[in-house]
């Protein structure tokens, strides 16, 4: 998939967030820059949320509600020491979670998740994904094919 602005970035995000269900976990993994972001902001308004979105690069968690509620995370910060907050509520609450930086994470920390990639190509922007786990295979397969 490929985004050339970030009006198009957002759109793409919004249709991911349409497709969203209870307990789906989203892993952003991308250069500083790259829209991790600006892709939220779009899950958002799939979502129905009509809040603005921010990075919580220094917060850690940001939650929003909407059809779903959205966990917003921004793992750089706390690295390979997930303890240091409690994730647990977030990656098996009720709602979505969307975590930036998340390939920083012990990978068996996670269960089923859906890596998205974003890298810069060109003035745009590419993105990829991989699916770990049967939930995250079908929402790869639903986004990327439909």
């Amino acid at each position: 998939m490929y985004s050339q602005n970030e009006a198009e970035l957002v759109a793409i995000g919004q249709s991911i967030g349409e497709k969203l269900q209870a307990g789906d976990v989203l892993v952003l993994t991308g250069d500083l820059g790259a829209g991790k972001t600006t892709l939220t902001k779009g899950i958002a308004q799939g979502l129905g949320i009509q809040q603005m979105i921010k990075s919580p690069t220094y917060t850690i968690v940001r939650e929003y509600e909407g059809r779903l509620p959205l966990y917003h995370l921004d793992v750089y910060r706390i690295g390979d020491d997930p303890d240091s907050i409690d994730l647990d509520d977030f990656l098996y609450g009720g709602g979505v979670t969307v975590i930036e930086w998340g390939e920083l994470l012990d990978a068996t920390f996670l269960d089923d998740h859906l890596n998205l990639f974003l890298e810069h190509l060109g003035d745009g922007r590419k993105i990829s994904g991989k699916a770990q786990g049967p939930r995250s295979q079908a929402l790869l397969e639903e986004i990327f094919h439909d």
